[in-house]
């Protein structure tokens, strides 16, 4: 078994943060796998050193250890970029650059009916792949001034032919089959690169769980639909299915997942006002046997 903790250096870790780290750190553990670390840091306007630095300290604090190296997401760009360039030459890719204001007012006009909403907020309405008359004559390298969307209408079919992915989350046990028309339907041509970016969640976390070889992706149950999306991407590369564990998430008194911005539950605030490793384990129902 090898499981995963891939946080972003955006912030501080909160409670929520704990939980997903502890969960699939005692998994490994106890399994007698490998646990490991990476650092998502493809957005670079909004990734710190010094947030990185707080994720290796709360970490530690809490009794977890990773085997090393640490894979930092900024050094594998290159990568990310090699993989989008073959989509690109094998058609699978269309360039957009619709913002998000475009989307919501082509989403809402008459003739679209009610907005649709899917794992990345707006389901894409499909402006700039409509707009795509000949795409013989694209340019034979991506642009990178604009983001770059997955073509449902021509990803390989086949690749889908019985594809299924295995949950554990939540005390469930189950398959989930992973369709294409309910891709298209509910999904939408989803961003593989942001302009700004090079890449997106969706691409380099895939990339990423095949490269670190994790067998088991321990995460919260809000990224359940994107997970279809990342087993479509998996088979249409020829890359191994982890087994999925959507854990539950932690949430503030008003029922609401916390975020990075809730530093009242930050890890570092429990800490400082005297907290112990435990007491972060009882308060996220995670005691220790």
């Amino acid at each position: 078994m090898i499981t995963r903790f891939a946080p972003s250096p955006t912030g501080p870790l909160h409670l929520g943060h704990a939980y997903s780290a502890l969960l699939a750190h005692d998994m490994a553990r106890s399994a007698g796998g490998t646990f490991l670390l990476r650092i998502e840091d493809i957005d670079q306007s909004r990734a710190r050193p010094e947030w990185e630095a707080q994720i290796y300290d709360d970490l530690e604090w809490l009794g977890i250890t990773w085997d090393t190296p640490v894979m930092r997401q900024s050094d594998r760009l290159g990568s990310y970029r090699d993989v989008l360039k073959q989509m690109w030459w094998d058609g699978l890719l269309y360039a957009c650059s619709c913002n998000r204001r475009d989307i919501q007012e082509a989403a809402s006009a008459p003739q679209e009916g009610a907005v649709n909403y899917g794992p990345d907020g707006i389901i894409y309405p499909g402006t700039c792949r409509n707009s795509v008359t000949d795409r013989d004559h694209y340019p034979s390298e991506p642009p990178p001034d604009k983001a770059l969307r997955l073509d449902w209408s021509t990803f390989p079919k086949g690749a889908l032919e019985g594809l299924s992915f295995q949950e554990t989350g939540s005390g469930n046990d189950e398959k989930h089959r992973v369709d294409l028309d309910h891709l298209v339907r509910n999904v939408g041509d989803v961003v593989l690169a942001r302009r700004e970016m090079g890449t997106s969640y969706h691409l380099s976390v895939v990339l990423d769980d095949a490269a670190q070889g994790v067998t088991h992706v321990v995460r919260g149950e809000d990224l359940f639909d994107a997970t279809h999306i990342h087993v479509a991407l998996q088979a249409g590369m020829g890359l191994p299915t982890p087994v999925y564990n959507h854990h539950r998430l932690i949430r503030d008194n008003d029922g609401k997942r916390l975020a990075k911005r809730d530093d009242a539950r930050a890890i570092s605030k429990y800490r400082t006002d005297g907290a112990s490793p435990n007491d972060i384990r009882a308060l996220i129902g995670l005691t220790k046997s």
